[in-house]
């Protein structure tokens, strides 16, 4: 009774005024997650009666809607935004992988968890997210807006609230970068790290200040309209589990402080949002046409208001978003602490050049996927026909990091993964990387690599891999011993200590070339083949020297299941030198390169379609080191190659070409129906004669079924060979390493 007395009379005084002097109408948003679409809703009821909003006040989402629209967006053009939006993408800070770099991708495509461990305890991150695809999103769509600097001269005035977590304050934020101020309004705690903006830590203003009606009638706003999105408090049948519990001691202050403000607000809209929750982002469309449901309730008064207004309103242009953006010159914050060619290096960005906006984000996706940043925040100051880029970088605090996987595979078997990393070892820029693997077979790899960016890149590697497996007899017998010996297959113990020093450096882009030196010490031994006295038979057991050069080329979507993208791997070894177990070492080289292209049909539908050869110059002595196809991996060391039908190392040669097709029906989200067929001619000197441009002597099928979980792809695969008349499965559980 007592608004409906407030409503009457404030229309009733601004009624009776002068017919020029238009009311001030305030709009004011709370905040509310998700459920926070429902204003996109009142918005396009508001402008279909082309009402006049004077000023925007927001808290949180309620934020982030009212600085769009006040930045010239209409509620149409924000429908459509949000509807195209992948939230799931935006909040988790998915990084697309062909944005992250050859160091980065092995954390997301070999770990399950990475936990902080500094000072030599494991510590838990301060979010889940850092909020980087958020201020991405919001920093484009307010390009339009970047040169303003206070907030009142926006479009429509706009201000929103966060909350200063050392004091507990409420923080009005009006001047400043836009996309950073409603970033911080929203950084829901634990869901994104907070924001520093002068000197003070925020986070979402929701906590102190939902509804900030009275800083907005302090604006001089006649008239209040709000929206209000907040639960209500939830019936005893309702809470039956902790977080119910404790989001319902959350919302008494909340909804106590929203009795009285309710009373202040002359056109009150409550839309109905009880069956969502604040990440009900899913059910946008319902949720935004409940908002307009609810302004609709209000049409009279809203009306009714309008006629008071002035009949010509303010001209409002359309807003295009941005496709590319010319950069004039980048200011990077000196206390970054990293060198500024490795920060350029990153982005791939460079001064006075016109760079579209995916590229752009992919640079910045690049950069934070180095784990060496916990926030980047920037901004475009308008530069005659472009924009300076002025960038401020925040270190992690966290350098050291204990890392865990577990996989199995038909080869290495059953296998646990320790990885212990430590970043700024001795440089800012560099990253140290120790994994142990425990299982049926003990592997080790390290790592060290100073990452200059664009420049020259220093690397060192040391790994050691262990297996034991029937192979085809041909990679280490001539024909002449199968003959003699009868043996197909020889059970065989391998040892392979690979040691590296390696320069990388990136060109064009997304070409990475490494080139560098390597020790190889192999040893493959045998108890099938018992001479003598000797209880097994060594065929090699040699340290090799050789310079080597790679060519990477890679823009997979995902690793196991690609989408989308192209690759092209190519490797060249020139061994030099030999302890030379056998006796029988010359020098020679070995080539090989992989070529794939990934493309979807539908959104369910995608096939990858690829080839792969190698060829070996020089002595022919060296058999151990040769090509090898068969079985079903990924990372394979040496010249092992897949080759489904077939089981590991069971053709071989000293030169080979493969082709394969690769077919994924993702049925259900992470579920996929595989098949696979390849095709491959492979032996000695295949490309001399002209045998590699025949019917192919080797091929193999499968069908299978594949899903993607938080401990990597599961994968069962059903093979056969028309050659050999025989099936094999090949199971997969977990990241490959």
């Amino acid at each position: 009774m007592k608004r409906t007395f407030v409503i009457l009379f404030s229309l009733l005084f601004f009624f009776g005024r002068a017919q020029d002097s238009d009311p001030k109408i305030g709009l004011v948003l709370s905040g509310g997650g998700a459920k926070g679409l429902a204003h996109i809703g009142v918005l396009k009821v508001i402008d279909s009666l082309d009402l006049k909003i004077d000023y925007v006040a927001g808290t949180s989402m309620g934020a982030v809607v009212g600085a769009l629209y006040a930045s010239g967006y209409t509620g149409k053009q924000l429908d459509s935004i949000f509807r195209s939006t992948d939230f799931n993408e935006l909040i988790g800070d998915e990084i697309p992988r062909a944005s992250k770099g050859v160091f980065e991708r092995r954390n997301y495509e070999r770990y399950i968890i990475s936990l902080p461990f500094d000072d030599f305890k494991i510590k838990l991150p301060s979010a889940i997210s850092r909020g980087q695809n958020v201020f991405n999103l919001l920093s484009r769509l307010t390009l339009h807006v970047s040169q303003i600097e206070s907030f009142e001269n926006l479009p429509i005035p706009f201000f929103c609230i966060a909350t200063d977590v050392e004091t507990g304050e409420a923080v009005v934020l009006e001047t400043g970068n836009l996309p950073q101020a409603i970033e911080a309004s929203g950084a829901f705690p634990s869901l994104f790290q907070p924001i520093a903006i002068d000197d003070r830590i925020l986070i979402d203003g929701g906590v102190v200040n939902n509804y900030p009606i009275d800083e907005l009638r302090a604006k001089g706003m006649d008239i209040i309209v709000g929206v209000d999105v907040q639960d209500d408090l939830a019936q005893r049948e309702e809470l039956k589990s902790a977080p119910e519990i404790l989001l319902q001691i959350n919302n008494f202050r909340t909804i106590k402080a929203m009795k009285t403000k309710s009373e202040k607000t002359e056109i009150y809209i409550k839309p109905n949002i009880k069956d969502f929750t604040v990440i009900s982002f899913n059910e946008g469309a319902r949720i935004i046409e409940n908002g307009r449901q609810a302004a609709l309730n209000e049409l009279n008064a809203l009306a009714e208001l309008r006629s008071k207004q002035s009949a010509e309103r303010p001209y409002r242009p359309k807003i295009s978003i941005a496709d590319s953006i010319a950069i004039k010159n980048i200011s990077i914050d000196e206390k970054a602490g990293y060198p500024r060619s490795y920060i350029l290096g990153k982005l791939k960005l460079k001064s006075n050049e016109t760079v579209n906006y995916e590229r752009f984000e992919k640079g910045v996706n690049n950069l934070m996927a180095t784990g060496n940043f916990s926030s980047f925040l920037y901004g475009f100051e308008p530069e005659d026909d472009g924009y300076n880029l002025n960038a401020q970088l925040t270190q992690s605090e966290n350098t050291t990091f204990l890392k865990f996987g577990v996989h199995y595979d038909d080869l290495y078997k059953s296998a646990a993964l320790i990885n212990f990393t430590k970043k700024r070892t001795f440089f800012n820029n560099d990253v140290l990387s120790l994994d142990l693997i425990l299982g049926d077979n003990v592997r080790y790899q390290f790592d060290y690599f100073l990452d200059k960016g664009f420049y020259w890149s220093v690397g060192l590697r040391s790994r050691y891999n262990e297996f034991n497996k029937n192979i085809g007899a041909s990679l280490l017998l001539s024909p002449e011993e199968i003959t003699q010996t009868g043996l197909n297959k020889l059970g065989i113990e391998l040892s392979d200590f690979t040691n590296q020093f390696f320069l990388q450096t990136l060109f064009r882009r997304d070409f990475s070339l490494s080139i560098g030196f390597e020790h190889k010490q192999l040893k493959i031994k045998s108890e099938t083949i018992i001479t003598g006295e000797e209880q097994e038979t060594v065929f090699e057991n040699s340290g090799f020297i050789s310079a080597y050069g790679q060519l990477k080329f890679d823009t997979f979507d995902n690793k196991y299941f690609p989408k989308k993208g192209f690759l092209f791997d190519g490797d060249f070894h020139w061994y030099l030198s030999s302890t030379d177990f056998n006796d029988n070492f010359d020098v020679f080289s070995l080539a090989k390169a992989d070529i794939a292209y990934a493309f979807s049909l539908s959104d369910k539908l995608a096939l990858t379609i690829g080839s792969e050869g190698g060829f070996k110059l020089g002595d022919d002595s060296t058999n151990a080191l040769n090509f090898a196809l068969g079985g079903y991996g990924n990372d394979f060391i040496n010249n092992f190659i897949s080759f489904l039908g077939y089981d590991f190392i069971s053709i071989t040669g000293n030169s080979f070409v493969k082709g394969y097709l690769d077919v994924y029906f993702e049925w259900i989200e992470n579920h996929h129906i595989m098949a696979s067929a390849n095709f491959s001619n492979t032996g000695q000197d295949i490309f001399v004669g002209g045998e590699w441009i025949t019917a192919p002597d080797f091929s193999g099928y499968s069908i299978g079924y594949g899903i993607e979980s938080f401990i990597g792809p599961l994968e069962a695969r059903y093979t056969w060979s028309p050659e050999i008349d025989d099936h094999i499965w090949f199971f997969n559980i977990g990241f490959w390493f």
